[in-house]
């Protein structure tokens, strides 16, 4: 796993947007609000691909956000890729966001697939919940 000190502002963003770190998830993980569910959601990806547990929990809804956030250093997150957005735009309460983000962990790859649901709150994006596909393993 990346740690989000071992990401240098000019490296490209690990969310995949092209764009590099410190014009896109950098701000965001470093405390700026996202403008829209799209970037909560990369910024989000990008949490979880350097293991930023506390930026996690703080961008979870307080209705349906665990203790805790485990993340596994064993399992390393290899690409982004976002498939639909509905609504989830700066003067919007609601977005949904699907994705998949495509892991390997020692010898196995697969493909996470998930429909995540946003909400904003005091012009603050929040993530709430997500409809989550089983996990697909990939062969080769």
């Amino acid at each position: 796993m990346v740690s989000a000190g071992d990401v240098a502002p000019d490296d490209r963003c690990p969310c995949f947007s092209g764009d590099l770190y410190r014009g896109c998830c950098g701000p965001l993980l470093e405390g700026s609000s996202a403008p829209t569910a799209v970037r909560l959601m990369r910024s989000r990806y990008t949490a979880f691909a350097v293991g930023d547990a506390e930026y996690l929990l703080a961008t979870w809804h307080p209705s349906t956000r665990p203790l805790r956030v485990e993340i596994d250093d064993e399992l390393v997150w290899r690409r982004l890729v976002v498939l639909e957005t509905v609504e989830g735009g700066p003067f919007d309460r609601e977005g949904v966001v699907e994705f998949e983000a495509l892991w390997r962990q020692g010898d196995e790859r697969g493909v996470m697939h998930e429909r995540s649901r946003f909400v904003r709150e005091d012009r603050r994006w929040l993530y709430v919940d997500g409809d989550v596909a089983p996990a697909t393993k990939l062969e080769g």
